[in-house]
Formats: structure tokens, sequence, C-alpha cells
């Protein structure tokens, strides 16, 4: 049986490693969390969580603070790496074996995909993945899938498309990895270069009934939930290819009336022109609000893998 305890001390590095019974542990304790976002916790009172950000963010790192700062802990770290030792040469497991003797809990985003396993391996506190290079983003798919849950009430039955950068964008390996828990019919929607990677379908095969495809028109009637990305340009070594595909899905207010009124469009952000300003004042927008989910569930993060529940 999972329960709480069953988190203390342990790293959360990718969705793989997570079956449907701890899924719903973690968006169960988010809810539960919720409650305190204004009112506040002393529940990790004396901790602290070290942010390592090697690459740029604004709603990861910055929920990762809140969090802690909203359950009554502290916050050490850098957002920019050339000011810490890393500029000098320093490898990121010595960086890691330095910082964890400052810290309870350790964040981290880093450019590199396997980053968050060398973090962890080197780490005898928890460490989270924050965003490996174009590998995963765990905590994203959580937010995402308590995001859906609360505005839908469940995430069995529903019809879900993951559109644009499936091949760099990181979410969306995550998310889909995360999707195989539950019963819901999936489509990944790309262009022909920006595919899902490979080793995501072979996660995914026999445990998500989903489909590929290049055409969001065909499927939008039957959607319930959009989850749109940007194409990652940071990711491409030629930039000839990036606008080639860089605005390979446009969705905007007249595109979503082929859609069900209840559709709901979803986006880690942030957005570029995937997804146009107009959208944002109809009822289908989401992506706005899901950032809020951040807090929730990076709140239940830090206190299970601090086995403060």
């Amino acid at each position: 049986m999972v329960d709480a305890a069953s988190f203390k001390g342990r790293d959360i590095i990718s969705m793989r490693e997570f079956n449907r019974e701890e899924i719903d542990l973690i968006l169960s304790t988010a809810t539960d969390m919720i409650s305190l976002v204004d009112k506040g916790s002393d529940l990790l009172r004396g901790k602290i969580l070290a942010t390592l950000f090697f690459e740029p963010s604004t709603r990861t790192r910055l929920s990762f603070e809140s969090s802690m700062h909203r359950l009554g802990g502290s916050v050490v770290g850098f957002a920019q790496p050339q000011t810490s030792s890393v500029a000098k040469g320093e490898t990121l497991a010595d960086t890691i074996k330095t910082v964890e003797s400052y810290s309870d809990v350790i964040a981290m985003r880093h450019p590199s995909e396997d980053s968050s396993i060398v973090a962890a391996e080197a780490a005898s506190i928890p460490v989270i993945n924050g965003g490996s290079g174009s590998w995963e983003h765990p905590t994203q798919a959580c937010l995402d899938l308590h995001t859906i849950l609360t505005a839908k009430g469940t995430i069995d039955g529903l019809t879900i498309a993951l559109v644009g950068d499936l091949l760099y964008g990181r979410t969306v390996h995550s998310l889909a990895v995360a999707l195989r828990n539950y019963d819901v019919k999936a489509y990944f929607v790309s262009p022909d270069q920006l595919k899902m990677r490979d080793g995501v379908i072979a996660d995914v095969k026999g445990k998500l009934d989903y489909e590929e495809t290049s055409d969001l028109n065909s499927i939008l009637p039957e959607l319930d939930i959009l989850y749109a990305t940007r194409v990652q340009k940071e990711r491409f070594k030629d930039h000839a290819d990036y606008e080639k595909v860089k605005d390979a899905y446009l969705i905007n207010k007249a595109f979503l009336e082929g859609a069900k009124p209840e559709l709901r469009v979803m986006h880690p952000l942030p957005r570029i022109t995937e997804i146009a300003t107009d959208v944002d004042g109809t009822p289908h927008a989401l992506y706005f609000g899901q950032v809020k989910h951040g807090i929730y569930t990076r709140m239940a993060l830090i206190a299970l893998v601090l086995g403060a529940l």
C-alpha cells in the first residue's frame, strides 16, 4: 500500500518511476495543499530547499521557491550558473555534494538529459528534477494532471491531444508517460520532423491508447484537453529547420469554434505564437490557471520527500 511515508527521502526524477497509486497520492496531497496557500504553514520550518537552475526559468523556479516559503521553509540557490563555481569548471556531482551540506532538498534544472540522474546519484538528500534537457519534467506532469483533474473532475475517460514539439518538449514526454496510468485516448500531434521521441513511444506502447497524426483540425471536435507546446528553438542545431516548423499549429479563437464548448486548452508556457491572445478571454483557456497548480503540486512533492506528512 502506498502512503505518504513511502515518499520520504525519495528522488523525483522521472514519471517512469511512478504507478497510478503513487500519482493519485501526489494529486490528492496537492489538493490538500490548496488550503495552505493563503494561510501558510509551519510544516517545513527549519528546512532548506536549494534551487539550482542552470537554464532559464520563470514558473518552475519561482513556484518551487514560493512553495517552500508557503510551507514555512527557506530557500537558497542560484538562477545564473555563471555566478557559481560551475563557471570555474566544477563538475555537477561536486556541486551537488557541496550544496547538500547547506540544504535538505534540491530542485534542479539543467540542459543535460542525464543531469537529474547524476545529481541523484551524487546526493544523499532528495533531488527533484525541474527539467533535464529535452528528456523529462516530472513536476510539470504532476501539475498538468492536477490541472486536468480539477478542471474536469476526472482524468479517466478523456481525449487528450499533445500538440507541437513532441521531439524536444520535455513536458509532453513526462505527461505522455504519466497518462499511461489512466484510461484516456491520446493523440500525439506534430509535424513529421517533431514526432514524439522513440523512447516515449516505447514506454507507452501497449499501455496507452494513442495515435500519432499531423492533422489537428480533424481531431479537434473529439478533444477534451488540447495541450499545446512551443517549438523548442534552443534545441535546434540549424535555425533553418526551426523556421520550417515554428508555426506548424496556430490556435486562435476562430480555430476553436470547431471544438467542444467544454474543451480546455493547456500550455506549460511560455507561449510564443502557437496560442493567440484572443483565446485568453474564452472559456477554453486554462493555461494561466494551470500555473497555480504548480504551487499545489510542488508543495505536495517537497513535503512528501521531506517526510513532513
